[in-house]
């Protein structure tokens, strides 16, 4: 295979960034899940990680299949601090509303520290359908 002189520049640049540690990010397993319940509502349990060598802040949120936020939500830790390397589960209870099926994105947000040099707010969700058994 030929490499054209012109694109190796480009090349080393991309594979400098992935060594860096531009391919780590944060993360929330699981990324998907199906739920089935014979309660008026459904629990969800899920692990924000954070990939980082400095502590960050998490908040987790609660959107339904068009990001609109759903109330009523209970989240067992949120906002939590989670540790270099670390990672921490949650529980999400949502309620089914009235509805048999409900789906749902469950975000893990982290919070930029106040004075900090970088203030990007990362999320990560995950989607996941929760089914009524009665």
């Amino acid at each position: 295979m030929r490499v054209n002189p012109v694109a190796i520049p480009s090349i080393l640049a991309l594979a400098a960034l992935l060594v860096a540690g531009g391919a780590r990010a944060q993360s929330l397993t699981p990324m998907r899940g199906e739920v089935r319940s014979v309660s008026d509502a459904f629990a969800v349990r899920v692990f924000p990680s954070n990939p980082y060598d400095r502590p960050i802040r998490v908040e987790v949120y609660v959107y339904d299949q068009d990001f609109v936020p759903v109330s009523n939500v209970r989240v067992s830790a949120s906002p939590l601090m989670l540790a270099p390397e670390a990672s921490r589960p949650v529980i999400v209870m949502v309620p089914f509303e009235g509805r048999a099926t409900r789906k749902v994105r469950v975000c893990a947000e982290s919070i930029p520290f106040p004075n900090s040099q970088t203030q990007v707010r990362a999320q990560i969700c995950g989607k996941f359908l929760g089914k009524r058994l009665s």
